[in-house]
């Protein structure tokens, strides 16, 4: 059983348009409305693919009722922690060809009561729970030391502990040693200071991680697949997709397609990428089912090529090395 916890949940809304024109009035596709978060994204993808999973998140506000009826609908189990402020609302604009605007707001602000109630509930959901994935941005004025207090509590209930999350929350969090960190190729960048140019560059910036006490990583590629490293193993993974339609959300169907397998990791590394491919090539931040799945086509690497040049490139904006 898995357990997410997402600090700063949304209410997404999705929007297509011909070409996103700036300063101009545009027409928009009929809308599209989701749960958001990036720990909701990884419980919904797990749900929605027959494997158990409960959704921590705290709740308050129309939007927060709103995000309740939307993750009624899914039938996932989900752990409300009540706040006082409201839950945000982030807006999509999606082009045709797949590139996305993404308009996120910065979401309530949590106090100390609401933060030791969410950590609370968290520990209690995670007892008997094989990984308790803690993801996403922490909300406005929310201390770093959240993570830590999050992850001892996953692991006083007994479980592994996988954090997705960015920016100085991310190089904060490797001081807890979570047991697997899901950057993306910008993220491992920023982390560790160096510039990802080939897949040997992203391998020895994971290694730089895994040597700070992670256990694990699983670095997201964007068009170049997926990386898992640990201190035994590193492997690539790649499927490439033809019409690409949303990339919102995909690096959480990644993670969560890791965590179906964790324990095999060139499985778990397969099917993590079948998962980010398949929510690539849907709209908005859909996740993938059984029938969107295509692991069989997954090429998998467990001696990756070093040389491979990385499609986009990443530099280290702001440098925590």
């Amino acid at each position: 059983m898995i357990v997410t916890v997402t600090p700063n949940p949304s209410v997404d809304r999705t929007v297509g348009v011909d070409a996103l024109e700036r300063g101009e009035v545009l027409r928009t596709s009929a809308q599209q409305l989701d749960p958001g978060g990036k720990g909701i994204n990884v419980a919904r993808a797990l749900h929605a693919n027959g494997h158990e999973t409960v959704a921590v998140l705290p709740v308050g506000g129309a939007s927060g009722a709103q995000l309740l009826t939307l993750l009624d609908g899914t039938g996932l189990e989900v752990v409300a922690v009540p706040i006082a402020g409201s839950v945000r609302s982030n807006i999509t604009i999606a082009e045709p060809d797949g590139t996305v605007t993404k308009l996120n707001e910065p979401g309530p602000a949590l106090s100390t009561e609401e933060r030791v109630r969410l950590v609370a509930a968290t520990q209690q959901a995670s007892e008997g729970a094989d990984w308790l994935v803690i993801c996403g941005s922490l909300p406005p004025g929310t201390p770093v030391q959240l993570l830590h207090d999050l992850v001892a509590a996953g692991r006083a209930a007994g479980a592994r502990v996988a954090i997705d999350t960015s920016e100085d929350a991310l190089v904060s969090a490797l001081d807890a040693q979570p047991d697997l960190v899901k950057p993306n190729a910008a993220e491992l960048a920023g982390a560790t200071g160096r510039t990802l140019a080939t897949l040997g560059d992203a391998a020895d910036a994971a290694r730089e991680l895994i040597a700070r006490g992670v256990g694990a990583v699983l670095a997201s590629l964007g068009p170049d697949g997926a990386l898992y490293v640990d201190d035994q193993t590193c492997a690539h993974a790649l499927l490439p997709v033809r019409t690409p339609r949303s990339t919102v959300g995909a690096g959480d169907s990644t993670l969560a397609g890791f965590l179906t397998a964790s324990d095999q990791p060139a499985v778990g590394l397969r099917a993590a990428v079948a998962y980010g491919a398949a929510a690539v090539s849907l709209p908005g931040s859909q996740v993938p089912g059984p029938g969107d799945l295509h692991l069989d086509a997954v090429e998998v690497h467990t001696d990756p090529d070093r040389a491979r040049h990385l499609a986009d490139a990443s530099r280290p904006v702001n440098s925590h090395a």
